[in-house]
């Protein structure tokens, strides 16, 4: 039986070959924008990350944290910044790779889980990228202290994850336009529901989802060594059904304390 990173890194090699919208690398356009100083990213499905939550680009020493897919990565390295992208998905590196390859710029990739960081010695970037994806790991804790370890002392890590409310919903009923509390927080489709109620509501090739309580997401990144700076709210209304009631998304900055 294949494990979950096994699992979830099949499924985003297929999200890439079925063009999900997190997988279309971006545009030359943009790319050339953000080498004249015109650019913006997220770490949630709508709202723009805010230009004070980045240091300067020039020269940065940055980690795309589970962040492939052509998109931020290539628009950080174009506005002058040193790029290592770290993600499961090799499909997903391939697309940063792309666009590296397509517009002339300089960035490494490397496929690994994100929450062992092990070919990384400690404080090595300044600055951490981590868009909504720790829903696919069933303990997001190690990722916190992992990206602490590598951060430098005065560096800052912005991320982006789900409020888990969204996997507390009955996703049938929410189809109907019913919003009702199912599931138990925190939630697990290996133990929230069968492999066949899976299956059926989400379709086998979707990643396997997890969805961590606050006190593991704001909490962990505390216990970490962070001091979060920063916070903002995002919807996906798009997305429908509980989306249509309430931002579902939570960005935060935190910042490692310099010794």
């Amino acid at each position: 039986m294949k494990s979950i990173l096994e699992r979830n890194k099949d499924a985003w090699n297929k999200q890439v070959d079925n063009k999900n919208q997190w997988t279309v690398p971006v545009s030359s356009e943009v790319i050339e924008k953000a080498r004249q100083g015109e650019w913006s990213v997220v770490l949630t499905p709508e709202k723009a990350v805010p230009k004070d939550w980045f240091p300067p680009m020039k020269g940065l020493k940055v980690l795309a944290l589970a962040s492939g897919g052509g998109q931020q990565a290539p628009i950080f390295a174009a506005a002058g910044a040193e790029v290592t992208v770290y993600d499961l998905s090799s499909n997903q590196l391939a697309q940063d790779r792309l666009v590296a390859d397509r517009d002339g710029l300089d960035l490494k990739t490397i496929e690994g889980d994100m929450s062992d960081l092990s070919c990384f010695p400690n404080e090595t970037f300044d600055f951490i990228f981590h868009p909504c994806s720790n829903c696919f790991v069933p303990d997001v804790k190690p990722v916190w202290k992992e990206a602490h370890r590598v951060l430098k002392p005065g560096g800052t890590l912005i991320s982006g994850f789900t409020n888990p409310v969204t996997l507390a919903v009955d996703p049938e009923k929410e189809k109907q336009g019913i919003i009702e509390l199912k599931h138990k927080l925190p939630y697990s489709d290996l133990t929230s529901i069968t492999e066949e109620e899976r299956v059926r509501l989400f379709g086998y090739d979707e990643p396997i989802t997890f969805g961590h309580t606050l006190q593991d997401q704001i909490g962990g990144q505390i216990a970490a060594g962070f001091h979060l700076i920063g916070f903002y709210e995002d919807g996906w209304k798009s997305a429908g059904g509980i989306n249509n009631l309430m931002d579902c998304f939570i960005a935060t900055r935190a910042l490692k304390p310099k010794a």
